[in-house]
Formats: structure tokens, sequence, C-alpha cells
């Protein structure tokens, strides 16, 4: 067991960030006399998190896997008291294969894809989680390199593949029907409150696909080395990461005329985007060289809320979690906060 001994010699914490993390994430922690005993330890729950950086004053320790949210720092036979309490996420599934945001029923079911390498078949396509319980389910199958997804308002699933070109509609059975085809290397979906479809071919085309499936093209952007991630914010604009050669990426927006702006520069390889209702934009990507979640502030102020390794994107559930995809794993974070409506 730990160490529990409390004394006036006992580590104080006063300040941790982010304020959530994933396995394999940093945790700075800052305080004092934290090596007043011995070398600092740092504990999440019952779990020894490895010291990346150890002084009095600061230690940045690395999330273990199987931690805990209670966060204390240790130094000889004293720990700091009352437990620092921290958001840390719960793998729901892993062996799969994201490479974009996952998609967020009414009930709440999480769907994610195994994409597979380009022109990769696997034998299944689209898995569904339901985050009450642990492990993936079997949903889809038969779609080559599925990539992105989007919910419409009449619970159907919409699934890209980069491969076909084509946009799949899935009823919540599990049919599945050609909805649109010819969207070049087809990656990012997003509705907007009219039921046009946005498409995003990551060769630098943004299409728009309206009810009747018109398609039109919608705004042209700088092609990526990965794939578009679209997400309505507020009054309408349409953001849009797409990571490029370069390492101070930025996200676009796009007004309901098309027209681009850059709504932010300075990330790393930024990818899934979700906004919650505060319209706070949250980014997978890199900021100061940290990967995990940044947070954008209506005022295009960043922070890294979320650290962690290999984050391709996020979505909010109706429980006001976080659903973040790995190039891997699918993780649950309680964080409290309700996502903008995407239908």
């Amino acid at each position: 067991m730990p160490p529990r001994k409390i004394s006036d010699a006992a580590p104080q914490i006063s300040h941790v960030s982010p304020e959530a993390a994933i396995p394999g994430g940093e945790l700075r922690i800052r305080g004092k006399g934290f090596a007043k005993a011995a070398r600092p330890r740092v504990l999440l729950g019952e779990n020894f998190a490895p010291i990346v950086v150890g002084s009095d004053s600061l230690v940045i320790a690395r999330v273990p896997e199987d931690a805990t949210g209670e966060l204390m720092v240790a130094s000889g036979p004293h720990v700091s008291l009352p437990a620092w309490q921290c958001d840390i996420g719960i793998a729901l599934a892993d062996g799969l294969h994201p490479v974009s945001s996952p998609a967020v029923d009414h009930s709440g079911q999480i769907f994610t894809t195994f994409s597979g390498s380009r022109g990769q078949s696997t034998p299944v396509s689209v898995y569904r989680i339901d985050p009450r319980d642990s492990g993936a389910q079997p949903f889809l199958s038969d779609i080559m390199n599925a990539t992105g997804l989007a919910f419409h308002a009449d619970g159907n699933l919409y699934v890209s593949s980069r491969h076909e070109g084509i946009v799949y509609q899935v009823s919540p059975r599990g049919e599945m029907s050609v909805y649109v085809e010819g969207m070049g290397v087809a990656t990012g979906l997003a509705f907007d409150e009219d039921d046009n479809l946005y498409v995003g071919d990551r060769s630098g085309t943004i299409f728009k696909i309206s009810r009747d499936r018109q398609i039109y093209v919608f705004a042209t952007i700088e092609p990526s080395v990965a794939a578009y991630h679209l997400a309505f914010g507020p009054a309408g604009y349409l953001y849009v990461t797409g990571p490029t050669t370069s390492s101070y990426d930025c996200v676009h927006r796009i007004s309901r005329d098309g027209e681009v702006e850059v709504f932010f520069r300075g990330l790393g390889r930024p990818q899934g985007l979700a906004f919650d209702i505060d319209d706070n934009l949250y980014v997978a990507a890199s900021h100061a060289g940290r990967r995990g979640i940044v947070r954008l502030t209506p005022d295009r102020e960043p922070s890294l809320f979320v650290s962690g390794p290999g984050m391709v994107g996020l979505a909010f559930t109706p429980s006001g979690a976080m659903a973040i995809t790995t190039t891997n794993t699918l993780y649950r974070l309680d964080v409290g906060i309700t996502g903008r409506p995407l239908y």
C-alpha cells in the first residue's frame, strides 16, 4: 500500500494541467515540497506513475494503464492529501483502427471504425460500443476503408469510404445503401441545420450534397496528407481540419457562402474536432509540443484539455462524457461537458 502519512512536511499540490488525460498522457503537477524528504513519487489511485521530470516544485508524470483519477505526490513517508481529482480516460474497446472521430447516436451508443490501410479489406468496417459495457460489437462490414462517420436526425448513420469515394447510408438495423458516390478521397462528414451533407475530399474539395442529392463544390482548400475532419459551429460556419506536411497547421472555417478563412493557426497534425454548447472547440492535435485534445475558446485562446498520445478524434455523449479515439482504442472521459447538438 502507498504511504498515507500526513504532516507539515507533506508535499502540497497547487495546480495540475491539463484537466484530463488518457494512459500515456503527461500531467504537469505544480506545488511545493515534492522533493523535501526524498525523490518524488506520483500515485494515480494505487498505481505509481513514471516520472518524466521531478523537482521540488514541478513534477511531470506519465499516466499508467489502469490509473484512476485520485492523484497524490509522495516524498519519503509523506504524501499530499487530500488527493487531487483528475479525469482519467477509461478504455471501452481496443484492437480498433479509427482514422477520424467516433459518432454517437441519440441513445449514447458509440460507433467507430476499423479503417485499415488503403485498399485493405477488413472483416469489420464499423463497430458499435455501449459505453456502459466494455468491448466492441461488429456493426458493419464490406466497406473498404471506412473513414468518416456522421449521424442524421432521422437516426441513419452515414459512412464515407476514402478508397471508393462513396458515402453510405446505414439504418439503425445496419441496412446499408449507397447515398452518394464520386466524392474523391472521401473522408470527413457533417450535416448542417438544413439537412445538407458535407463531404471532405482530402485532395482539396469540400462537397455539399443537398437533400435531393444534388452535388455542389462548396469550397476548396489545401489538400491533406491524411483526411479532412468537419464540424459545424456557431453562426453556421463549417470548421475543417486537414493535416498537411506543416508542423504549424490551422483550423479553417467556411461561411454559408463558401468563403474560407483561417480560424486558428498553430496546431500540429490537427484531426477530429467537436464543439460544446458554450462554443468552445476541441481538436485532436498538438500544441506547444504537447499532444492530446486542444481546447480553443470562442476568443481563439488555446489550451491543452486532455493529454495523451495517438488521438485522432472525439465526440460528446448525451451523458456529458467525451469519447476519444486513438489509432487503436476508444476511451471514455467523464468530463461533464454538454456537446453542441449535431442534428
